[in-house]
């Protein structure tokens, strides 16, 4: 099959193995996938990962142990556990230990045209979402994470660094669930273009201290120590950013301004896909470019131009 492949440095096969559904697993065509950070992070060799990148995707199943799958559209998260540890039965399947991870760790992504998971991570799509809304859902998802991690209050100052892919989904979700928030960037026309959406932007360079919340939104690995400026004593961040490149920082500065750090990673699909369907966000405006599977290296290239958003490959 065809497939955008990293070994090294990013190749296109056209002979690549077809996957082959394990036990419990389904085998799904890729119609659509989106290029994030992550994947662009994995090319300079975040996780030394080896493989088919790509795990925010729509497609079709294929073949299945479950029959009722078989022609559906879905999406899938990301994350196959064991089923059996005391992560997989509390409900945390993406702590795993023994996991996989679509596209991130030893399991090959969406940069496909087919891809496995087991099938209980298959989520039905319905018709009333497109394609180029479904394959929204992984990241969305990621962004709904912060509210299943901690409350945030009304009358919060909240401020989401970064004007990227994954900034404005964050702000997308944050502005649609009725909090007040800025989004800080430096890039003028991707801030207008938010702006335009009704959130409140303002660039990085004139943003000042005093948030309750900084959600670490810039891919940067100096990204921490920034949002760290930014925050009140007692303040949270939330570190959303991954990032190849290591960080050097002041711990003292987070025990002297008693600073809570919250990781967070990925999400359930439920509230994501419940507030696309509602139309209560609308993420196509960031959609900066459509690239069939043949052109997953001008995508790359396209993605990693910051003055994109999303690019999405098309699997025709």
């Amino acid at each position: 099959m065809r497939a955008l492949v990293l070994d090294g440095q990013p190749k296109l096969r056209h002979d690549y193995p077809d996957p082959r559904p394990g036990p419990g697993e389904s085998l799904v065509r890729v119609r659509m996938a989106g290029i994030c950070g992550t994947d662009l992070e994995l090319v300079r060799g975040y996780m030394s990962y080896r493989g088919v990148p790509g795990h925010e995707f729509v497609g079709e199943v294929a073949d299945s142990v479950d029959d009722n799958l078989v022609g559906r559209r879905v999406a899938g998260e990301i994350n196959a556990g064991c089923g059996h540890c005391a992560a997989c039965t509390g409900g945390l399947e993406r702590h795993c230990p023994n996991r996989t991870v679509l596209g991130i760790l030893g399991r090959d992504g969406a940069f496909a045209e087919y891809l496995t998971l087991p099938s209980r991570n298959l989520v039905s799509i319905a018709d009333s979402i497109p394609d180029e809304l479904a394959v929204f859902i992984e990241p969305f998802a990621a962004a709904y994470e912060i509210f299943e991690q901690t409350t945030l209050a009304v009358g919060d100052r909240i401020l989401v660094l970064g004007d990227g892919r994954l900034g404005a989904a964050v702000a997308m979700v944050l502005w649609a669930e009725s909090h007040d928030l800025v989004v800080g960037g430096r890039h003028e026309e991707k801030l207008e273009l938010l702006a335009a959406l009704g959130i409140k932007v303002q660039l990085e360079a004139k943003l000042s201290r005093g948030y309750d919340v900084v959600i670490d939104c810039t891919g940067r690995a100096e990204g921490f120590n920034r949002a760290l400026e930014l925050l009140r004593p007692r303040g949270r961040l939330v570190l959303k950013s991954t990032a190849a490149a290591g960080a050097s920082m002041n711990l003292a500065r987070l025990v002297i301004d008693e600073i809570t750090v919250i990781g967070s990673r990925c999400g359930c699909f439920g509230a994501a896909v419940d507030a696309i369907q509602s139309g209560i966000v609308d993420p196509r405006p960031l959609i900066s470019g459509l690239y069939p599977l043949d052109d997953a290296l001008a995508a790359l290239q396209a993605a990693a131009d910051p003055m994109n958003f999303k690019i999405l490959l098309t699997n025709s």
